[in-house]
């Protein structure tokens, strides 16, 4: 019996296959299926980058996002909730010093700081976290990518037990994670949408939280350092101190903002930074530098949050008056 050329099996299968040992060229095969399609096969442990490399194009090609920008998926939605719940929670916990802050005032009284606590932090911190990661999510998909949020449990685990025993936060709450083909420059605007939505809602917030806490006369209650916004207790004598709530809604959602922004634009790790200065380092500086300055200037006592929102909240509760 004649043997069968081994170089036939790089045309067509073996109908012999299973009667002698294995072809000596097993790269790739050829069928014919029953609607007349030809279909090849791989049966090599060769990487798909070689065989691509090699004129094979039998991989399926990368699916690029064709939706609604704005579709968010039930798992993504999920997510979302467990990181903000947590996030807020762990935020709460600060506001209250921890599990320390029992030693300054009475369980239920610190009990009651986090939970006013929380939706203050809430509304004036969520939105910096939210919009952040959003940010990437757009911009991602806008590029042609699969974007979707997911929460890191372990990492919200972790962020709460921080906040509850040490009275600070540092949480990884989670991360838009991103699928498919982009380009340098792509990569790098994905990663910089970040930190430039918390400068548009750090400049937004300016005149937002002035004409607020103009109209509602609670710019009064803007506390003149962080010492006091910690130390305060919106509960006194059975009465709600709103206006408290509202002026520290107002000092957090810029000091957040700012420190959100200059934390990611760090050039290490996971952060956006990194993956803008792979981009651009003239970009990266600029964007770094944005953040950096209005810091600085703040540490060293040039402005401050409040004396921000004073000047604009003042002259329109004066016109009110």
């Amino acid at each position: 019996m004649g043997r069968r050329d081994s170089r036939a099996d790089i045309l067509d299968d073996d109908p012999f296959r299973n009667q002698r040992s294995a072809p000596r060229i097993h790269r790739v095969h050829q069928r014919i299926g029953a609607d007349g399609t030809h279909h090849f096969e791989t049966s090599s442990s060769i990487s798909g980058a070689i065989l691509q490399f090699l004129g094979q194009q039998n991989w399926e090609k990368p699916k690029h996002h064709t939706g609604r920008l704005w579709h968010f998926s039930d798992i993504e939605k999920q997510n979302l909730r467990l990181a903000m719940g947590a996030f807020t929670l762990a935020l709460g916990l600060m506001a209250a010093n921890g599990v320390w802050g029992i030693r300054e005032l009475t369980f239920s009284t610190w009990v009651v700081k986090i939970l006013l606590a929380m939706p203050v932090m809430f509304i004036a911190i969520g939105p910096a976290f939210l919009l952040h990661e959003i940010g990437h999510k757009l911009v991602a998909k806008k590029n042609g990518c699969w974007a979707e949020f997911r929460a890191d449990p372990q990492g919200l685990q972790f962020g709460v037990g921080i906040a509850f025993f040490l009275g600070i936060v540092f949480m990884a709450p989670g991360a838009v994670m991103v699928a498919g083909l982009v380009t340098r420059r792509q990569n790098g605007h994905i990663a910089v949408a970040g930190p430039l939505t918390n400068l548009s809602l750090f400049l937004v917030g300016i005149p937002l939280w002035g004409l607020i806490l103009g109209l509602t006369g609670a710019h009064e209650h803007l506390a003149t350092s962080i010492g006091e916004v910690f130390g305060r207790i919106y509960l006194t004598d059975g009465a709600l101190n709103w206006k408290a709530m509202l002026a520290d809604a107002g000092y957090y959602w810029l000091a957040a903002n700012l420190f959100l922004g200059l934390f990611n634009m760090l050039p290490f790790g996971p952060l956006d930074g990194l993956k803008v200065k792979d981009w651009s380092e003239r970009a990266f500086f600029a964007v770094l530098l944005i953040f950096a300055i209005p810091m600085f200037t703040w540490a060293v006592g040039v402005w401050s949050p409040f004396t921000v929102l004073d000047a604009v909240a003042s002259p329109l509760s004066s016109m009110i008056r």
